[in-house]
């Protein structure tokens, strides 16, 4: 008898394990299919990955897994390839984040977990289009005015903003001292980058969000206006008085319109 009753406890333990194991399964399921994406920031010339901290110090807060992709500058194809890396070893969705130049890279990534594309004082160019053309197409940048060349061995030329007009040019609305900070630890732009054309654009695919400031002195204002009407947006943000430096000098607008764009996607 009491190896009946040992037995009859026994297979009662295991189906009631069962039973939850079965409910446990799915009650996950519904929480995979409400699965909070990655969120990959990708910077821009003349800023680097940490140009994203106080930003992903507010995606933090929030829940949101974030990785500050590096972007090596170097052509375009060369860096989308160093992005879409990163794309491919993440698990599950992603939205994609770029700042500047950052924004055409992110465009030229094609991978079925990318879910929405948020554009931070970005270019989001066209097939067959360079970043060099969408910046002047409209009056109102004064970046070529500021640029500093480093020819290379290889007969590329990296291409910085001088230090002494970077805190005017790029970062106005930043205290002079983070700016002079920033201006030392920037990332230069290759000039292959700077006149690589763009492929199919993802944006023709995926759900975009834009953000971008008004008196930005890299990208004119109406140039932003331009990109993300023909994109399609679904939401877009001006910014008085902010300047190219959104990441790093609005940081709260910039986690909000990706905290928008993650909640979307969910």
């Amino acid at each position: 008898m009491r190896f009946t009753n040992t037995a009859k406890l026994a297979a009662l333990a295991l189906g009631l394990a069962a039973t939850m194991a079965s409910a446990g399964c799915a009650a996950a399921d519904p929480g995979r299919a409400e699965e909070k994406p990655t969120i990959v920031l990708v910077h821009g010339a003349f800023a680097e990955s940490a140009s994203w901290n106080a930003v992903i110090d507010r995606l933090d807060q929030q829940g949101l897994r974030t990785i500050a992709a590096g972007n090596p500058l170097r052509s375009v194809d060369g860096d989308a390839d160093a992005v879409r890396g990163v794309v491919s070893s993440i698990d599950g969705p992603v939205v994609l984040v770029g700042h500047s130049y950052g924004g055409q890279v992110i465009s030229q990534i094609h991978d079925p977990k990318i879910k929405g594309l948020v554009y931070v004082a970005a270019f989001a160019p066209e097939e067959g289009e360079t970043i060099g053309e969408l910046s002047g197409k409209f009056p109102g940048s004064t970046l070529g005015e500021t640029l500093s060349e480093v020819p290379l061995p290889d007969g590329s030329t990296d291409l910085y903003i001088a230090q002494g007009k970077y805190h005017g040019q790029f970062a106005a609305d930043l205290p002079a001292d983070r700016a002079q900070l920033d201006a030392v630890t920037q990332r230069p732009l290759n000039d292959r980058a700077l006149n690589g054309t763009s492929g199919a654009p993802n944006w023709k695919n995926l759900p975009s969000w834009f953000v971008f400031p008004e008196a930005d002195l890299n990208i004119p204002v109406a140039a932003h206006r331009f990109m993300a009407e023909r994109a399609g947006a679904r939401d877009t943000v001006e910014i008085s008085g902010a300047s190219h430096a959104l990441p790093a000098s609005q940081p709260q607008a910039v986690a909000e319109i990706i905290l928008t764009a993650a909640d979307s996607v969910s």
